[in-house]
Protein backbone atom coordinates (compact mmCIF):
# COMPACT_ATOMS: atom_id res chain seq x y z
CA UNK A 1 0.00 0.00 0.00
CA UNK A 2 1.78 3.43 -1.23
CA UNK A 3 1.94 5.93 1.40
CA UNK A 4 1.25 9.25 0.43
CA UNK A 5 2.21 10.95 3.52
CA UNK A 6 5.83 9.76 2.89
CA UNK A 7 5.59 10.51 -0.64
CA UNK A 8 4.57 13.60 -0.02
CA UNK A 9 7.01 14.65 2.70
CA UNK A 10 9.60 13.29 0.51
CA UNK A 11 8.43 15.58 -2.44
CA UNK A 12 8.30 18.51 -0.29
CA UNK A 13 11.96 17.90 0.49
CA UNK A 14 12.69 17.86 -2.84
CA UNK A 15 10.79 20.57 -4.15
CA UNK A 16 12.73 23.03 -1.06
CA UNK A 17 15.99 21.38 -1.64
CA UNK A 18 15.87 22.46 -5.56
CA UNK A 19 14.14 25.67 -4.76
CA UNK A 20 17.30 26.35 -2.63
CA UNK A 21 19.32 25.23 -5.26
CA UNK A 22 18.16 27.37 -7.56
CA UNK A 23 17.86 30.20 -5.49
CA UNK A 24 22.31 29.50 -4.60
CA UNK A 25 22.88 29.54 -8.22
CA UNK A 26 20.76 32.37 -9.28
CA UNK A 27 21.82 34.94 -6.66
CA UNK A 28 24.81 37.25 -7.67
CA UNK A 29 27.93 36.66 -6.94
CA UNK A 30 29.85 38.25 -4.06
CA UNK A 31 33.03 39.40 -6.29
CA UNK A 32 34.27 38.17 -9.73
CA UNK A 33 38.18 37.95 -10.62
CA UNK A 34 40.20 38.79 -13.68
CA UNK A 35 43.16 36.35 -13.90
CA UNK A 36 46.12 37.79 -15.65
CA UNK A 37 48.71 35.01 -16.59
CA UNK A 38 51.76 36.27 -18.66
CA UNK A 39 55.79 35.98 -18.35
CA UNK A 40 56.55 38.78 -15.92
CA UNK A 41 60.04 37.26 -15.74
CA UNK A 42 61.47 37.34 -19.16
CA UNK A 43 58.85 39.88 -20.92
CA UNK A 44 57.58 41.94 -17.77
CA UNK A 45 57.71 45.20 -20.30
CA UNK A 46 54.41 43.06 -22.55
CA UNK A 47 52.94 41.81 -18.81
CA UNK A 48 52.58 44.86 -17.23
CA UNK A 49 51.70 46.75 -20.01
CA UNK A 50 48.43 44.31 -20.86
CA UNK A 51 47.79 44.29 -17.31
CA UNK A 52 47.60 48.34 -17.01
CA UNK A 53 45.55 48.92 -20.47
CA UNK A 54 42.45 45.83 -18.89
CA UNK A 55 43.01 48.26 -15.52
CA UNK A 56 42.46 51.38 -16.50
CA UNK A 57 39.19 49.87 -18.78
CA UNK A 58 38.00 48.20 -15.84
CA UNK A 59 38.58 51.72 -13.88
CA UNK A 60 36.28 53.33 -15.78
CA UNK A 61 33.38 51.70 -14.36
CA UNK A 62 34.32 51.70 -10.79
CA UNK A 63 36.41 48.17 -10.82
CA UNK A 64 32.72 46.65 -11.24
CA UNK A 65 30.60 44.42 -13.45
CA UNK A 66 26.57 44.75 -13.32
CA UNK A 67 27.54 46.11 -9.79
CA UNK A 68 29.70 43.42 -8.69
CA UNK A 69 33.22 44.20 -7.45
CA UNK A 70 36.38 42.72 -9.97
CA UNK A 71 39.27 41.09 -7.82
CA UNK A 72 42.14 40.90 -10.08
CA UNK A 73 44.88 37.91 -9.85
CA UNK A 74 48.19 38.25 -11.00
CA UNK A 75 50.36 35.22 -11.82
CA UNK A 76 53.34 34.59 -13.46
CA UNK A 77 54.37 31.50 -15.74
CA UNK A 78 57.55 32.77 -16.47
CA UNK A 79 57.55 31.90 -20.30
CA UNK A 80 56.84 28.26 -20.00
CA UNK A 81 53.75 26.33 -21.45
CA UNK A 82 53.26 23.83 -18.63
CA UNK A 83 53.61 26.44 -15.78
CA UNK A 84 50.70 28.15 -17.56
CA UNK A 85 48.52 24.90 -17.99
CA UNK A 86 48.84 25.38 -13.99
CA UNK A 87 47.82 28.54 -13.52
CA UNK A 88 44.69 27.48 -16.25
CA UNK A 89 43.86 25.31 -13.57
CA UNK A 90 44.08 27.12 -10.71
CA UNK A 91 41.67 29.32 -12.46
CA UNK A 92 39.51 26.65 -13.05
CA UNK A 93 39.42 25.47 -9.59
CA UNK A 94 38.78 29.39 -8.23
CA UNK A 95 34.38 29.38 -7.61
CA UNK A 96 34.69 33.41 -8.46
CA UNK A 97 37.58 33.48 -11.79
CA UNK A 98 35.32 34.78 -14.82
CA UNK A 99 37.93 35.54 -17.04
CA UNK A 100 41.51 34.99 -18.03
CA UNK A 101 43.74 37.28 -19.79
CA UNK A 102 47.12 35.84 -21.66
CA UNK A 103 50.34 37.41 -22.39
CA UNK A 104 52.77 38.12 -25.13
CA UNK A 105 53.33 33.87 -25.89
CA UNK A 106 51.19 31.99 -28.39
CA UNK A 107 52.52 28.30 -27.59
CA UNK A 108 50.67 27.62 -23.64
CA UNK A 109 47.50 29.07 -25.52
CA UNK A 110 47.89 26.82 -28.76
CA UNK A 111 49.62 23.48 -26.66
CA UNK A 112 46.32 23.58 -24.87
CA UNK A 113 43.89 24.91 -26.89
CA UNK A 114 42.07 22.23 -26.67
CA UNK A 115 42.09 21.92 -22.69
CA UNK A 116 41.20 25.59 -22.52
CA UNK A 117 38.01 25.57 -24.66
CA UNK A 118 36.35 22.49 -23.16
CA UNK A 119 36.68 23.08 -20.05
CA UNK A 120 35.08 26.44 -20.93
CA UNK A 121 37.77 28.52 -19.54
CA UNK A 122 36.92 32.33 -21.12
CA UNK A 123 40.31 33.86 -22.35
CA UNK A 124 40.88 37.04 -23.64
CA UNK A 125 44.03 37.54 -26.40
CA UNK A 126 45.49 41.18 -26.03
CA UNK A 127 48.77 39.85 -27.43
CA UNK A 128 49.69 36.19 -28.80
CA UNK A 129 49.58 36.03 -32.38
CA UNK A 130 49.32 32.70 -32.89
CA UNK A 131 46.95 31.42 -35.88
CA UNK A 132 45.69 28.57 -34.38
CA UNK A 133 44.84 30.19 -31.06
CA UNK A 134 41.25 31.53 -31.81
CA UNK A 135 40.38 28.96 -34.65
CA UNK A 136 39.12 25.79 -32.46
CA UNK A 137 36.89 23.67 -34.21
CA UNK A 138 33.71 23.96 -32.20
CA UNK A 139 30.89 26.37 -32.43
CA UNK A 140 29.89 25.48 -29.07
CA UNK A 141 32.89 25.10 -27.29
CA UNK A 142 35.56 27.82 -28.93
CA UNK A 143 36.03 30.03 -25.67
CA UNK A 144 39.42 32.37 -27.02
CA UNK A 145 38.69 35.46 -28.12
CA UNK A 146 41.44 38.02 -29.76
CA UNK A 147 42.32 41.53 -30.37
CA UNK A 148 45.80 41.71 -31.16
CA UNK A 149 47.09 41.13 -34.74
CA UNK A 150 47.07 37.71 -35.68
CA UNK A 151 49.55 35.80 -37.69
CA UNK A 152 47.40 34.74 -40.59
CA UNK A 153 47.75 38.58 -42.08
CA UNK A 154 50.92 39.32 -40.43
CA UNK A 155 53.02 36.90 -42.87
CA UNK A 156 50.81 38.47 -45.81
CA UNK A 157 51.73 42.03 -44.26
CA UNK A 158 55.58 41.53 -43.91
CA UNK A 159 55.64 39.75 -47.17
CA UNK A 160 54.64 42.28 -48.95
CA UNK A 161 56.29 45.18 -47.35
CA UNK A 162 59.33 43.38 -48.17
CA UNK A 163 58.64 42.87 -51.94
CA UNK A 164 57.34 46.41 -52.29
CA UNK A 165 60.40 48.00 -50.11
CA UNK A 166 63.06 45.86 -53.17
CA UNK A 167 63.76 43.04 -51.53
CA UNK A 168 64.25 40.36 -53.98
CA UNK A 169 65.12 37.10 -52.03
CA UNK A 170 63.71 36.82 -48.30
CA UNK A 171 64.83 34.70 -45.96
CA UNK A 172 62.99 33.73 -43.42
CA UNK A 173 64.26 33.65 -39.67
CA UNK A 174 62.01 32.12 -36.95
CA UNK A 175 61.91 30.63 -33.86
CA UNK A 176 61.37 27.23 -33.24
CA UNK A 177 58.32 27.19 -31.62
CA UNK A 178 54.39 26.73 -32.38
CA UNK A 179 54.39 31.00 -33.09
CA UNK A 180 57.50 30.17 -35.68
CA UNK A 181 56.11 27.63 -37.07
CA UNK A 182 52.75 29.36 -37.44
CA UNK A 183 54.34 32.32 -39.03
CA UNK A 184 55.98 29.81 -41.54
CA UNK A 185 52.98 28.78 -42.72
CA UNK A 186 51.27 31.95 -43.03
CA UNK A 187 54.39 33.04 -44.96
CA UNK A 188 55.18 30.14 -47.51
CA UNK A 189 51.70 31.01 -48.64
CA UNK A 190 51.79 34.95 -48.80
CA UNK A 191 54.65 34.50 -51.30
CA UNK A 192 54.48 34.95 -54.92
CA UNK A 193 55.04 31.22 -56.62
CA UNK A 194 58.16 32.86 -58.42
CA UNK A 195 59.85 32.96 -54.81
CA UNK A 196 58.00 29.95 -52.80
CA UNK A 197 60.88 27.20 -53.87
CA UNK A 198 63.60 29.51 -53.35
CA UNK A 199 63.38 31.57 -50.10
CA UNK A 200 65.09 29.54 -47.60
CA UNK A 201 63.98 29.11 -43.66
CA UNK A 202 66.21 29.26 -40.55
CA UNK A 203 65.55 28.31 -37.88
CA UNK A 204 66.42 29.52 -34.16
CA UNK A 205 65.69 28.48 -30.32
CA UNK A 206 65.34 30.54 -27.41
CA UNK A 207 68.45 31.02 -25.29
CA UNK A 208 70.95 31.67 -28.06
CA UNK A 209 73.93 33.25 -27.65
CA UNK A 210 75.70 36.29 -29.78
CA UNK A 211 77.84 33.58 -31.68
CA UNK A 212 74.98 31.21 -32.67
CA UNK A 213 72.94 34.78 -33.71
CA UNK A 214 75.91 35.44 -35.91
CA UNK A 215 76.03 32.01 -37.51
CA UNK A 216 72.73 32.13 -38.58
CA UNK A 217 72.81 35.56 -40.02
CA UNK A 218 75.54 34.17 -42.07
CA UNK A 219 73.46 31.37 -43.05
CA UNK A 220 71.50 34.06 -44.65
CA UNK A 221 73.48 35.76 -46.30
CA UNK A 222 75.26 32.45 -47.94
CA UNK A 223 71.89 31.59 -49.38
CA UNK A 224 72.00 35.03 -50.99
CA UNK A 225 69.45 36.71 -49.12
CA UNK A 226 68.79 40.11 -49.06
CA UNK A 227 66.16 40.73 -46.16
CA UNK A 228 64.81 39.03 -43.51
CA UNK A 229 61.11 38.11 -42.49
CA UNK A 230 62.10 37.53 -38.55
CA UNK A 231 59.60 36.19 -36.24
CA UNK A 232 61.16 36.72 -32.85
CA UNK A 233 61.02 37.63 -29.20
CA UNK A 234 63.14 40.14 -27.67
CA UNK A 235 65.78 38.28 -26.54
CA UNK A 236 66.58 36.35 -29.28
CA UNK A 237 65.94 39.40 -32.23
CA UNK A 238 68.09 41.69 -30.29
CA UNK A 239 70.72 39.25 -30.94
CA UNK A 240 70.15 38.74 -34.45
CA UNK A 241 69.83 42.15 -34.98
CA UNK A 242 73.09 43.01 -33.47
CA UNK A 243 75.03 40.50 -35.49
CA UNK A 244 73.20 42.17 -39.16
CA UNK A 245 75.15 45.23 -37.54
CA UNK A 246 78.47 43.03 -36.52
CA UNK A 247 79.07 41.36 -39.98
CA UNK A 248 77.99 44.82 -41.89
CA UNK A 249 75.74 43.16 -44.25
CA UNK A 250 73.18 45.22 -46.01
CA UNK A 251 70.06 43.31 -44.93
CA UNK A 252 66.90 44.67 -43.66
CA UNK A 253 65.03 43.25 -41.09
CA UNK A 254 61.25 43.05 -41.39
CA UNK A 255 60.07 41.64 -38.31
CA UNK A 256 56.61 40.69 -36.21
CA UNK A 257 56.03 42.59 -32.69
CA UNK A 258 58.00 40.02 -30.39
CA UNK A 259 60.95 42.21 -30.15
CA UNK A 260 58.82 44.75 -28.71
CA UNK A 261 57.19 42.68 -25.74
CA UNK A 262 60.46 43.28 -23.68
CA UNK A 263 63.55 45.65 -23.22
CA UNK A 264 64.41 45.44 -26.72
CA UNK A 265 65.38 48.57 -27.79
CA UNK A 266 66.77 49.85 -24.26
CA UNK A 267 69.57 47.28 -24.84
CA UNK A 268 70.34 47.80 -28.56
CA UNK A 269 71.77 51.34 -30.11
CA UNK A 270 69.72 53.43 -32.05
CA UNK A 271 72.74 53.06 -34.99
CA UNK A 272 72.80 49.45 -35.11
CA UNK A 273 69.07 49.31 -35.91
CA UNK A 274 69.43 52.04 -38.23
CA UNK A 275 71.98 50.08 -39.77
CA UNK A 276 70.06 46.84 -39.87
CA UNK A 277 67.36 49.05 -41.37
CA UNK A 278 65.05 47.53 -38.75
CA UNK A 279 61.06 47.63 -39.25
CA UNK A 280 58.30 45.79 -37.57
CA UNK A 281 54.69 45.02 -37.65
CA UNK A 282 51.83 46.95 -34.74
CA UNK A 283 48.67 47.74 -34.76
CA UNK A 284 47.92 51.18 -36.48
CA UNK A 285 47.87 53.34 -32.87
CA UNK A 286 49.84 54.42 -30.47
CA UNK A 287 49.91 57.68 -28.24
CA UNK A 288 53.15 58.15 -29.44
CA UNK A 289 52.40 58.98 -32.82
CA UNK A 290 50.99 61.73 -34.81
CA UNK A 291 48.15 63.28 -32.65
CA UNK A 292 45.34 61.46 -30.08
CA UNK A 293 41.86 62.64 -30.47
CA UNK A 294 40.32 64.04 -27.28
CA UNK A 295 38.89 60.50 -25.82
CA UNK A 296 42.32 58.65 -26.74
CA UNK A 297 44.06 61.52 -24.46
CA UNK A 298 41.18 60.77 -21.56
CA UNK A 299 42.53 57.33 -21.39
CA UNK A 300 45.95 58.31 -21.66
CA UNK A 301 45.44 61.10 -18.27
CA UNK A 302 43.81 58.04 -16.92
CA UNK A 303 46.46 55.99 -17.00
CA UNK A 304 49.26 58.61 -16.05
CA UNK A 305 46.86 59.04 -12.72
CA UNK A 306 47.10 54.91 -11.82
CA UNK A 307 50.51 54.43 -12.87
CA UNK A 308 52.76 57.60 -12.94
CA UNK A 309 55.91 55.93 -13.05
CA UNK A 310 54.71 54.34 -16.70
CA UNK A 311 52.95 57.23 -18.63
CA UNK A 312 55.53 59.97 -17.64
CA UNK A 313 55.11 60.70 -21.01
CA UNK A 314 53.53 58.81 -23.84
CA UNK A 315 56.41 57.04 -24.91
CA UNK A 316 55.72 53.65 -22.85
CA UNK A 317 56.83 50.41 -22.81
CA UNK A 318 55.51 47.68 -25.08
CA UNK A 319 52.26 50.16 -26.38
CA UNK A 320 50.19 47.26 -27.65
CA UNK A 321 49.64 45.45 -24.70
CA UNK A 322 48.48 48.27 -22.98
CA UNK A 323 46.37 49.30 -26.33
CA UNK A 324 45.15 45.71 -27.03
CA UNK A 325 44.46 45.30 -23.63
CA UNK A 326 42.53 48.89 -23.02
CA UNK A 327 40.19 47.65 -25.78
CA UNK A 328 39.73 44.34 -25.45
CA UNK A 329 38.78 44.81 -21.97
CA UNK A 330 36.01 47.61 -23.50
CA UNK A 331 34.38 44.77 -25.51
CA UNK A 332 34.31 42.43 -22.99
CA UNK A 333 32.84 44.49 -20.51
CA UNK A 334 29.83 45.61 -22.97
CA UNK A 335 29.27 42.04 -23.67
CA UNK A 336 29.06 41.30 -19.78
CA UNK A 337 26.40 44.18 -19.57
CA UNK A 338 24.16 41.93 -20.95
CA UNK A 339 24.36 39.01 -19.37
CA UNK A 340 22.99 38.78 -15.77
CA UNK A 341 25.65 37.07 -13.66
CA UNK A 342 25.14 34.12 -10.92
CA UNK A 343 27.29 32.14 -8.47
CA UNK A 344 27.58 29.98 -11.43
CA UNK A 345 31.09 31.22 -12.95
CA UNK A 346 30.67 28.23 -15.84
CA UNK A 347 27.15 29.23 -16.78
CA UNK A 348 28.56 33.10 -16.42
CA UNK A 349 31.56 32.30 -19.10
CA UNK A 350 28.94 30.30 -21.32
CA UNK A 351 26.51 33.48 -21.50
CA UNK A 352 29.31 36.01 -21.33
CA UNK A 353 31.17 34.22 -24.49
CA UNK A 354 27.43 34.31 -26.74
CA UNK A 355 27.09 37.45 -25.96
CA UNK A 356 31.01 38.61 -27.17
CA UNK A 357 29.35 36.61 -30.29
CA UNK A 358 26.46 38.33 -30.90
CA UNK A 359 26.14 41.97 -29.21
CA UNK A 360 26.40 44.88 -31.34
CA UNK A 361 26.50 48.24 -29.53
CA UNK A 362 28.99 49.82 -30.72
CA UNK A 363 32.30 50.21 -28.23
CA UNK A 364 34.65 52.93 -28.53
CA UNK A 365 38.24 52.25 -28.53
CA UNK A 366 42.19 53.40 -28.90
CA UNK A 367 42.07 51.76 -32.06
CA UNK A 368 38.98 52.02 -33.55
CA UNK A 369 35.22 51.67 -32.80
CA UNK A 370 34.23 48.39 -32.72
CA UNK A 371 30.77 46.96 -34.05
CA UNK A 372 29.89 43.68 -33.70
CA UNK A 373 33.77 42.95 -33.24
CA UNK A 374 32.93 39.06 -33.01
CA UNK A 375 30.91 36.03 -34.39
CA UNK A 376 29.88 32.47 -33.55
CA UNK A 377 32.90 30.32 -34.84
CA UNK A 378 32.78 28.40 -37.61
CA UNK A 379 35.60 27.03 -40.02
CA UNK A 380 33.84 28.98 -43.35
CA UNK A 381 34.28 32.18 -40.94
CA UNK A 382 37.98 31.64 -39.97
CA UNK A 383 38.00 35.28 -38.36
CA UNK A 384 34.76 35.12 -36.44
CA UNK A 385 37.02 35.22 -33.07
CA UNK A 386 39.69 37.95 -34.15
CA UNK A 387 38.50 41.97 -33.44
CA UNK A 388 41.39 43.33 -35.66
CA UNK A 389 41.37 42.92 -39.61
CA UNK A 390 44.93 43.41 -41.91
CA UNK A 391 43.61 47.48 -42.18
CA UNK A 392 44.29 47.59 -38.74
CA UNK A 393 48.00 46.55 -39.30
CA UNK A 394 50.71 49.18 -39.43
CA UNK A 395 54.69 48.77 -40.02
CA UNK A 396 56.70 50.77 -36.83
CA UNK A 397 59.99 51.26 -35.94
CA UNK A 398 62.19 52.25 -33.07
CA UNK A 399 63.24 55.89 -33.37
CA UNK A 400 66.07 57.59 -31.42
CA UNK A 401 64.16 58.47 -28.50
CA UNK A 402 63.75 54.08 -28.52
CA UNK A 403 59.91 55.15 -28.85
CA UNK A 404 57.89 53.15 -31.12
CA UNK A 405 56.99 54.88 -34.64
CA UNK A 406 54.55 54.18 -36.70
CA UNK A 407 55.07 54.46 -40.29
CA UNK A 408 51.78 53.46 -42.41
Amino acid sequence: MINRKRIDYFMAILLTSMVFTLSVHASPPEIVKVYFDSDRTGHIESAKSIEQGVKVAFSEVDNQLNGIPVEFVTLDHRGNALRSKKNMEKFLQDENALVYVAGLHSPPLIKFREFINESHLLTLVPWAAGSPITRYPSTENNYVFRLSVDDSKVGGKLVNHALDNGCQQPQLMLENTAWGQSNYKAMQSALPATLSNKVQVTWFDWGITDVDARNKIREAIDSNADCLLMVSNAREGRLLTQAVGDLEVKMPIYSHWGITGGSFANELPFEVREKADLQFIQSCFNFYSGENSEFQMGVFKNAQEQFPADFSDTNIAAPAGFIHGYDLAQVFIEAVSTVTLTNDMKVNRKNIKESLESFDAPVQGLIKQYKRPFSPYSESTPDAHEALTIDDLCMAMYDKNNAVRLLN
